[in-house]
């Protein structure tokens, strides 16, 4: 007999999806409910792979919200949140019939701080700009934007800078915003009663529901719970992005950059003009040191001169966080200025979390990895955690019921997470029709990609294909060089727009690409996920390789190193696989699309590991023929029938 939170779950589901605009009816949601309520009624955690238009949110929300437990939803993507604010939940606290209370959780840096704010307000200058507390580089621009960000904060009733009319620059909002790695505390910040970022954890406390991003949670489970209330279940959506996005929230990095914020913070306070001069000269050396191991891996322990250089910005500190403590103690025990006490714990919390780290750097962790990115610039030493399985089984599924869930779920998702044994796996797919509206094609007469005759051969097939299409095309390349390469080529041989990742930003470029049948648009990783362009003006999606991950990517090779020989089943296939799944997944985003997905990469067809790759495709029709996939794209572009659009 189905259990009552089951039955419970799916009428709920049916009556509020009678209340869509175009109900559809979706077996996959309704499994997918079914699943999500067995799931937080038992404890047991679930994963689940629900394929495009299986209305995932309202699959897992309705049941979520039915059982009556705090429930966190931590989404990869800001559209994703976005979404589920301004639309599912809405929509649900409107239909689903029983009243809940819900809200959204960003990182404190999203928020203005009024304490920032006070100090800059009483530092305008005669002319209203913010003239004090600015470094003298910053420009009369930022100043003026400054300005109005104080002048918002009179008006605004959350602080978010999501709710401002026009986004402010980086430079602008750094300076009225801090870091969770800056604050000092609500109970220690005079601002902390009205404070915007603790006002939304108060909202977040007190609902049913609460939306944060993967990066949030990240912290939380790092933080072991300081940062979000206690919950009964998680749900993690876009789940295939988990493990990346957890390891980036539990790395440290170490940098110039990181040490010149400190002895910024320090500078607007402290007349220490020698150990301010040493802490930069550290951190300038420390520069130097890594722009050397750009992109490489660092041995266990650190080499000597990294050793040294760690060790002398260590030291330095070791003198300036005593000296902040001090100014601040004096301040407040005296009360003369308690805006200047305020900077000087700010400086000093920055400085204790750099100190944190160039220990952990010292100790030598073997559960973590040390590497060198960022630019020769700006280079940072990032110690990323080899293993984010025990941090997550840890802080995460022995503590709570999960529901993790993804359009495309890797095979050792699982595994990787840590979940074990003690989780359920469902696959619901999708209500579009794959086999009628889709074709996969791999052109299997290509050179191997390795192969030198390899670009001018793809220019060749792209071309064709480009043709058929009549623009409409979605280009994707692993490699802004492959990008760049096949734009200059076809853009003298094709009657068509090409546009490209480097003409305009992404919101621009998905815009004019909308608005024109005709135009093509060739982009690298970036438009892999979270390009949602529905109709003809889609009709054909190409991918120039296989979407390996880099082999000298420090992170994954010591992992590989670690795992052995089954290095490349576990993690590069499994990440190829995804990747190529979620670009094949741009092409068809409503139940009337149709079109064309090509793969120039003859490994599709040839290679060992094939199957487990098109396995975690959408079930298109397959064909290695190129003239199969021109005569279907010709259909496409012959075909009348106007564009329809689905709901959510």
């Amino acid at each position: 007999m189905t259990d009552p939170a089951t039955v419970a779950a799916l009428a709920a589901l049916e009556r509020v999806t009678h209340a869509l605009s175009r109900r559809e009816e979706r077996p996959g949601q309704q499994q997918m409910a079914a699943a999500v309520a067995r799931a937080i009624d038992s404890g047991r955690s679930v994963v689940v792979q629900a394929g495009t238009g299986t209305g995932k949110t309202l699959a897992y929300l309705v049941p979520a919200i039915l059982s009556g437990t705090t429930t966190v939803v931590a989404t990869a993507t800001k559209a994703l949140q976005d979404q589920l604010a301004s639309t599912d939940l809405p929509f649900l606290s409107r239909h689903l019939g029983r009243p809940f209370d819900w809200a959204v959780l960003k990182g404190r840096r999203n928020y203005l701080c009024l304490q920032r704010v006070r100090e800059l307000a009483g530092q305008l200058g005669a002319d209203g700009q913010a003239a004090l507390d600015l470094d003298d580089g910053t420009s009369q621009a930022v100043r003026a934007e400054i300005t109005r960000l104080v002048e918002w904060a009179a008006t605004t009733d959350t602080g978010d800078q999501a709710d401002l009319a026009t986004a402010p620059t980086d430079a602008g909002w750094r300076l009225v915003s801090v870091g969770s790695d800056e604050c000092p505390g609500q109970a220690r910040c005079p601002m902390g009663g009205p404070c915007f970022a603790e006002a939304a954890r108060a909202r977040a406390a007190a609902a049913q529901v609460v939306v944060v991003n993967l990066h949030l949670y990240g912290l939380d489970v790092a933080t072991e719970g300081a940062l979000l209330p206690e919950h009964q279940v998680v749900v993690i959506d876009e789940a295939h992005q988990t493990e990346d996005i957890m390891s980036d929230t539990i790395t440290a990095e170490l940098g110039p950059g990181r040490v010149g914020r400190v002895a910024a913070a320090a500078e607007r306070i402290l007349l220490e003009p020698d150990l301010l001069a040493r802490l930069r000269h550290a951190g300038d050396a420390l520069g130097d040191l890594l722009g050397h191991r750009l992109g490489q891996r660092v041995a266990w322990p650190l080499p000597d001169d990294l050793t040294g250089a760690l060790t002398a910005i260590r030291l330095v500190l070791g003198d300036l966080l005593p000296a902040l403590g001090a100014l601040a103690r004096e301040q407040r025990d005296q009360r003369v200025n308690g805006d200047v006490e305020q900077r000087a714990l700010r400086a000093n919390q920055l400085g204790l979390r750099l100190a944190e780290s160039i220990d952990l750097a010292l100790q030598a962790p073997d559960s973590s990895v040390p590497f060198v990115s960022g630019t020769a610039a700006a280079p940072r030493l990032e110690i990323a955690p080899l293993d984010v399985s025990e941090v997550l089984a840890a802080g995460v599924w022995s503590k709570r019921t999960a529901i993790l869930t993804s359009a495309t779920i890797p095979a050792s998702l699982a595994v990787r997470l840590g979940l074990g044994d003690e989780v359920d796996r469902l696959d619901v797919g999708s209500p579009f029709d794959y086999p009628g509206n889709g074709l996969l094609y791999c052109a299997m007469h290509l050179p191997d990609p390795r192969h030198a005759d390899f670009p001018s051969a793809s220019h060749d097939e792209l071309a064709a294909l480009i043709t058929a299409a009549g623009g409409r095309t979605l280009a994707l390349f692993t490699s802004w060089r492959a990008m760049d390469a096949a734009a200059d080529a076809l853009r003298t041989r094709l009657d068509v727009r090409i546009l490209t990742q480097r003409s305009m930003s992404k919101t621009a470029l998905l815009r004019a690409f909308r608005d024109d049948e005709a135009t093509c648009l060739f982009a690298t990783a970036g438009f892999f996920q979270g390009v949602d362009v529905p109709g003809r003006t889609l009709s054909l999606v190409t991918i120039d390789r296989i979407p390996f991950p880099r082999p000298d990517d420090p992170l994954l090779s010591a992992r590989r190193e670690r795992i052995g020989a089954r290095a490349f089943a576990e993690i590069d296939v499994p990440r190829a696989a995804m990747l190529l799944a979620q670009a094949t997944g741009r092409l068809i985003r409503t139940a009337h699309d149709r079109g064309v997905v090509a793969v120039l990469d003859r490994r599709l067809g040839t290679a060992s590991y094939r199957w487990d790759i098109i396995g975690a495709l959408p079930p298109m029709r397959r064909t290695r023929h190129r003239a199969d996939a021109e005569a279907f794209l010709a259909e496409i572009t012959a075909d009348p029938t106007p564009e329809i659009t689905a709901d959510q």
